[in-house]
């Protein structure tokens, strides 16, 4: 097969560098495998660019990421960043910014239990296994984008009515970004188990009652495909009490963001999760975790997120679905073998198989050549 791709890395910070390294070595091991060549250009997003450029997403950056075939991410965010001031910048800031400028409306999370995990899960794990479930996001609406303000108001806004500051954040919808997102969902349950699962708070929110119009509406052209609505607060508990009812999943921003987290414990770790971001413009792949700062730069951080990250690259930017299937081949085989980074470990897995970050990404290269 003769076929260059060229991939944007975003390492960006915390333990992003050495997890981003393992996912360049395997799409190195695949280009050997396969014969695709993966070439690199490497820019700068989130805390780093701050430091550095004085703002979170550079215009080199997002020029980078254009020009490429793909772009993978690791992590954005810090303590060192953390901050209340609305006037400064954030490291949140560049990932937000990035999939809007790329048009990706669309992530995909898959949460998928890999057997020899089962134990790894702080539920038990006869409600666990076999599940194997997509979340689909909305990605560039709702209150994440909405207009937001904070602001200091004479009138009754402090304790016992003294003066004080007000804030507020708006959920705003427009019908098409709502329609859009449930199409790429019905799409992909109708490639599925024909389940749908539309997930909202129609019984407070006007937004909501706009999306639930919409997915009753959208689901007239999929006849084949079963539509179930849910409110995010039932949702919230049947991912616990009962995750395998659950195929596809749809929901808007702020939902998503937080019910992806949730559904990472039935994987035993945010470290097991990964994403795509898909649009109008060039695909983002990233873990769903967040940076770890307090384990950066000692080598212990899973890098299975960010290597099944690239195992949906293959799928969807390159369309090499052998390769990406070899992965998850792979990773099951090493995780098999009882190899584990700690955040996965379980109490009763012996010392000389917990491994660090380059470990295990070793081992993955390896399996995979096998």
């Amino acid at each position: 097969m003769n076929q260059t791709n060229h991939v944007c890395l975003l390492p960006g910070d915390g333990i992003g560098p050495e997890i981003i390294a393992e996912g360049v070595k395997i799409l190195d091991a695949v280009g050997a495998l396969s014969g695709v060549t993966f070439t690199y250009s490497e820019a700068l997003i989130g805390g780093i660019a701050i430091d550095k450029t004085g703002v979170a997403l550079p215009k080199a950056t997002l020029e980078a990421a254009q020009a490429s075939d793909a772009v993978l991410l690791a992590a954005v965010g810090g303590p060192k960043w953390d901050t209340t001031d609305p006037g400064k910048p954030r490291p949140e800031e560049g990932l937000l910014g990035i999939r809007k400028e790329l048009g990706l409306y669309a992530n995909l999370r898959p949460v998928r239990l890999f057997p020899a995990l089962a134990e790894a899960s702080p539920l038990k794990a006869d409600i666990v296994a076999g599940v194997d479930l997509l979340i689909v996001r909305e990605l560039t609406g709702g209150l994440y984008f909405g207009k937001r303000e904070r602001f200091f108001d004479e009138v009754g806004c402090g304790t016992g009515g003294l003066p004080g500051q007000r804030a507020f954040d708006t959920l705003e919808y427009r019908e098409y970004e709502v329609e859009r997102i449930l199409r790429h969902a019905f799409d992909a349950a109708r490639k599925r188990t024909k389940r749908l699962h539309s997930i909202d708070k129609a019984n407070v929110l006007e937004s909501s009652r706009l999306w639930r119009e919409c997915a009753h509406r959208v689901a007239l052209d999929y006849p084949g495909v079963e539509l179930i609505d849910m409110l995010v607060d039932n949702a919230a508990m049947q991912l616990v009490k009962c995750p395998r009812q659950f195929d596809v999943v749809v929901t808007e921003n702020m939902f998503g963001d937080i019910l992806s987290d949730e559904a990472s414990m039935l994987t035993g770790s945010l470290g097991m999760l990964a994403s795509a971001s898909l649009g109008d413009g060039t695909a983002l792949y990233e873990p769903s975790h967040g940076s770890a700062p307090d384990i950066a730069g000692k080598g212990v951080a899973n890098p299975l997120a960010q290597i099944l990250s690239v195992e949906m690259m293959l799928r969807y930017s390159f369309g090499l679905d052998e390769a990406a299937d070899a992965i998850v081949a792979a990773i099951e085989g090493v995780l098999a073998a009882g190899w584990r980074t700690r955040d996965i470990a379980s109490p009763d897995t012996p010392p000389d198989r917990i491994i660090g970050t380059k470990a295990m990404g070793d081992l993955v290269a390896v399996t995979l050549q096998q």
